[in-house]
Order: structure tokens, then C-alpha cells, then sequence
């Protein structure tokens, strides 16, 4: 991180929520000040502390408008003197943000320091610092580098959950537990609408990380066998999809852009590398953002809102009064490989897939918390996705949601969902990869080969599936996700969730 450059805030979403608790004139600076990355690669805007007069209109080098009609204007180029004059805040160097650790000492302690540099951790240390409290974070390896960067890319509300809430109360066990069934029911209702706000706000507030993307379901038939879901109600879905989708663009608002029906004449055009014997497509939209991007403007705005963040810093034992109580960590910059300790009042885990192997470093008998399920995803060459709209495949071979999106020029294809122990290794495994290819294979048009050659990038990524081993007995399981707090120890760990709800996890 050069001391020379600079980075414009960013998630006012954040600020938005706690400007009120600022003056109008931090209000005003906070407000007209965001971070504006392209859609090209992954990176961020860095100044060189000369400024710059002009900037490309290439995507890369974009300075924020006042709003939002600016902002698009903006995808056409102009020159300097069409933007409002910002104020440019200098975030430390890497070895400076080490030293202020360093300087975090048992009677200087942090209010809160945050372990775990993915969306949620860089999302807590953020929402922490706009509340004016003294916060470190660290990350043992580049923020975003484990499961925050390794998604489908995608900022979805979650189509899938309310289709899986609807099977299982329509099971036929549930007429002896019809009170149960029904709360379940709301409770994966109240998570899906949650996460349309926050999908909203994502787009809404940030429109230089993030883009609404069409996506395409075919349906072949009039009646869907096997019935997606393994549920009989299912096979009339081609029927009511369309009444389906208009009642999910309702519970966000209709604050995205409408869905509709594709025709087979328009969708040859569209997909003329899809075979095309389907009676329609029925599109919709999600959002989308190149995630290690977000994830690394969401830990900057923390450092430029007064946050201490360090990356390659890794906690290895914990430091307790002699009541047991959590008061620091004892921490390992691993590009030096020098041991130091910080202390702070309040400590958080946001270890994602990872954050039982904290809490065994802070508790060696502590119980489970988190089932990692890990996916596979796999890139493959444009043309597999021409025309700039995504694929859903609603029933694949085993029944599970298959996307076929256009991304970063290429086409992206995943997920896959096997249980094991979450590691950092980014090689899936070679018969994952096949399975995606023969499922690319059922769509694609006999016109193009399939072959493993096509395969220009791959890798798995771990969901966090939590349950709270502190839940009184008989306590609900979470099918979101878990706060929990330690009650020897103090320390509080998050884990679960998704992108899409990044921001109401650190809040």
C-alpha cells in the first residue's frame, strides 16, 4: 500500500445508517465522498497523491459524481471540471498500521478489534469505525482472499430459498406440526426479504461496484419432470413462473429492473449458442460486482473512517485475565514472522468457514459451530454466454441451482455443494470440474464442442453453515446466520449468511 495514494470513500450505505450521529459537516464530506472502481479487473482507484486533471473513460479511472445522474454520465468520459472538488483522505502504510497494533497495549486497549478480513469482518471494522470507536482488523492472509472472493458473483435475494421454503412446508409430515411448519416457513420468508433490502442498498448505493444482470431460465416443457426440488407442486412451475417472478421483483420494491418473458424467436437471436428447443425463457435480475473488489473497498473505507487494518497479520493464542476473560490476542505478522500482542476491550471472530479453528485457539474444548459446504466454479471462454445475459438451470442431474453467468468478459459457471472441512486451497476437485462441463453440455448447442481445454480458470470456495453451540437447549437452528458471544471468554464470533447481506451481519 503506497503512503503516496489515495482512496475515496465508499458504501455510503454504511454512512447513511450513522451520519446522523455526525456533524453536518462530516455529514457532507461523507456523503459526497465514494470510492468509483470499473468493471475492469480487480483493483482500486489510486491517486498519486498529484491528483489528476483528467481520467480515462475506460472504467478504471472514474471519479465520483454528486449523484446519480452524473454517475452514469460518467460511462461516456469528460474531464475534470465536470466533478465536484473532493477531499482526499491518505490511509497509513502496511508498516504503519502494524506499529499503531503494536501500540494497542494493556492500558491502551482497542474498543474492538475484528479477526477475519472478509465482507463481514471488513464489514464490522467499518460499521465500528463510522461509530466513532477505536477498531483494529486483522487478516492473515490479502483481505478477501478465502471464501469473500470466491463466490458466484452475484448479489442475489435468494429465489432459490423461497422455492426450498415453499417444498418444505408442502410436505405431507407438516400436517402434525402445522404451527412449526409455518414458523419455518416465515423464517426463511423474513431472511429472503432482508436480503432484498440489502440487495437494494447494494445496488443503489453503490452503482461503481455493482450492475444488475438478466438471467435466463428455458424451460423446455410445459411441465417440468423431474420436478425441480423433488417436489410434485413443482411440475407446473413453467406455468406460473411468470407470476412467480413478478411477485419477487414485489418484495424488493420493484426497485430492479422488471421481469418478462423471452419469446424462441428473440431468444435464438439472443442465445445462439443454446440448443432451442424450449417453449420460453423466463428472464429476471440479480445483482452482480466482482467480490474481492468489494471486499477490499469495504476494508479501505474502514481504514480511511480511522479503522487499523493489516492485512497478513495472524492471531495464534489469546491473552485472558485471570478470570478467563478475553483482553487481546497474541498476534504473528507473517511477512516478517514476528510475534506482538494487542490488546482490546472487545473481540470479534468473523472467520467465516475458518472461525471454529479460532474459537479452538481461543477455547480447545469449544463446540462446533460452523459445517463448511464448500463450491466449485468454473470459467470458461465468452461465447458460452453471448449476448450479455446469465442462465439459471433450475434442475440439474442432482437437483441443485447450476448458474451460467457472463463475467469479466468470460463466462462463469458454478455452483457445486459438497460438505467437508474447509481449507485454503483453491484446486477443486477434477470430477467437480467434469460435472460442471456435462451439465454446460445440456444446454449447449451441438455446434460447439465442450471440451476440458475450455476450462480457463477454476476454483472452491467454503459457505459458512452455522448453528450457536451457546443456544439455550431446544433454541431454534438459524437458517441465516450466527452471532454469538462466549460466556467465559466474552468473545464474540459471526459466522454464516452471505454477500448479499454482508451489511446487516457487521451491523
Amino acid at each position: 500500500m503506497n503512503s503516496q495514494s489515495h482512496f475515496f470513500r465508499t458504501f455510503s450505505s454504511h454512512l447513511r445508517n450513522h451520519r446522523s450521529r455526525l456533524s453536518e459537516k462530516q455529514r457532507t464530506l461523507l456523503v459526497r465522498s465514494a470510492v468509483v472502481v470499473g468493471t475492469g479487473g480487480i483493483g482500486l482507484l489510486l491517486c498519486n497523491g498529484r491528483g489528476k486533471e483528467n481520467f480515462t473513460t475506460t472504467g478504471d479511472l472514474l471519479f465520483p459524481p454528486a449523484n446519480k445522474a452524473m454517475c452514469k454520465a460518467s460511462k461516456g468520459g469528460g474531464d475534470a471540471s465536470k466533478w465536484q472538488q473532493l477531499q482526499t483522505i491518505p490511509i497509513p502504510t502496511r508498516d504503519e498500521q502494524v506499529k499503531k497494533l503494536r501500540a494497542c497495549t494493556k492500558t491502551n486497549p482497542l474498543e474492538v478489534l475484528v479477526v477475519g478480513g472478509g465482507a463481514t469482518g471488513s464489514g464490522a471494522a467499518l460499521d465500528a469505525a463510522t461509530r466513532k470507536l477505536s477498531v483494529a482488523l486483522i487478516e492473515r492472509g490479502d483481505f478477501g482472499t478465502e471464501t469473500s472472493s470466491r463466490s458466484t458473483k452475484l448479489i442475489w435475494a435468494g429465489i432459490k430459498y423461497i422455492a426450498t421454503a415453499f417444498s418444505s412446508l408442502l410436505r405431507f409430515h407438516n400436517i402434525t406440526r402445522p404451527y412449526s411448519a409455518l414458523k419455518d416457513f416465515y423464517e426463511e420468508y423474513r431472511m429472503v426479504m432482508g436480503a432484498h433490502k440489502e440487495r437494494t442498498m447494494l445496488l443503489e448505493n453503490n452503482p461503481h461496484l455493482t450492475n444488475w444482470i438478466p438471467i435466463a431460465i428455458p424451460f423446455p416443457s410445459w411441465f417440468a419432470t423431474p420436478p425441480p426440488f423433488h417436489h410434485p407442486i413443482f411440475v407446473v412451475s413453467p406455468l406460473v413462473m411468470p407470476a412467480v417472478m413478478k411477485v419477487y421483483d414485489g418484495m424488493g420494491g420493484f426497485t430492479c429492473p422488471p421481469s418478462h418473458i423471452m419469446g424462441t424467436k428473440r431468444a435464438a437471436r439472443k442465445f445462439p449458442q443454446l440448443k432451442q428447443d424450449v417453449k420460453y425463457y423466463q428472464i429476471f435480475y440479480e445483482g452482480q460486482h466482482n467480490d474481492a473488489r468489494t471486499n477490499t473497498c469495504i476494508a479501505l473505507t474502514a481504514a480511511e473512517e480511522g479503522a487499523t487494518i493489516a492485512n497478513y497479520v495472524e492471531m495464534v493464542g489469546m491473552l485472558a485475565d485471570k478470570d478467563g476473560k478475553a483482553i487481546g490476542v497474541k498476534c504473528r505478522d507473517n511477512l516478517s514472522g514476528k510475534t506482538f500482542e494487542v490488546y482490546a476491550k472487545s473481540i470479534v471472530f468473523c472467520g467465516g468457514p475458518f472461525t471454529d479453528s479460532l474459537r479452538k485457539i481461543e477455547d480447545k474444548d469449544s463446540a462446533p459451530a460452523v459445517a463448511a459446504g464448500a463450491g466449485t466454479h468454473i470459467v470458461l471462454p465468452s461465447y458460452y454466454c453471448a449476448g450479455g445475459i446469465g442462465l439459471l438451470d433450475m434442475n440439474t442431474s442432482d437437483g441443485r441451482f447450476l448458474f451460467f453467468l457472463p463475467w469479466e468478459g468470460h463466462t462463469l459457471v458454478g455452483t457445486t455443494d459438497r460438505k467437508e472441512p474447509a481449507t485454503s486451497e483453491h484446486g477443486p476437485p477434477e470430477e467437480e470440474i467434469q460435472w460442471l462441463l456435462n451439465e454446460v453440455k445440456t444446454y449447449i448447442s451441438g455446434d460447439i464442442k465442450v471440451r476440458r481445454s475450455d476450462v480457463l480458470s477454476a476454483w472452491q470456495g467454503y459457505r459458512p453453515l452455522a448453528s450457536d453451540p451457546h443456544a439455550e437447549p431446544g433454541a431454534p437452528v438459524s437458517r441465516d446466520h450466527i452471532i454469538s458471544t462466549n460466556p467465559k471468554t466474552g468473545i464474540t464470533f459471526i459466522t454464516g449468511g452471505k454477500w448479499t447481506t454482508y451489511r446487516e451481519m457487521a451491523e
